[in-house]
């Protein structure tokens, strides 16, 4: 194979890479984030349980993540579990069924944390409010899915 084929091939793999993110959740009531891998480095944020952080890379016991604004950090892997939940991005309406046309479950505002019932499905995450109500909101008004 010659040198720009293989380049040709890799370019086209990018983007289905760029799209699989892997979020997880906190799992505690708080979790530190530091700006390097190590307890003795400087604390730069503190989030909440269920707070979605997508994972760039592990390293140790300790975990790369992006948050909401793009702001890059350190987390202990110990912090996080596979229990994912979505932010609203902004103030949404979360509908009965996955149409623009079905009737509302409840609406949303900026930051609501929401937990991911099922990931998206042609444009649409069904998600569950922290008062048991579920719905479905477009996958483009969430970060974390």
């Amino acid at each position: 194979m010659k040198r720009a084929q293989i380049i040709a091939t890799l370019a086209g793999l990018l983007p289905a890479v760029a799209c699989a993110a892997d979020f997880r959740s906190v799992a505690e009531p708080a979790a530190v984030l530091y700006d390097a891998p190590s307890a003795k480095s400087s604390k730069l944020f503190i989030v909440s349980r269920g707070y979605p952080l997508e994972v760039v890379v592990q390293v140790e016991g300790w975990v790369k993540v992006r948050d909401a604004t793009g702001a890059l950090s350190w987390v202990e892997s110990k912090s996080l579990d596979n229990t994912r939940h979505v932010l609203l991005k902004t103030a949404a309406t979360v509908r009965q069924k996955p149409a623009a046309d079905a009737p509302a479950a409840f609406e949303g505002q900026r930051d609501l944390l929401l937990e991911l019932v099922e990931g998206a499905s042609a444009g649409w995450v069904h998600v569950r409010h922290r008062d048991g109500t579920a719905g479905y909101v477009r996958a483009a008004d969430v970060w974390g899915g």
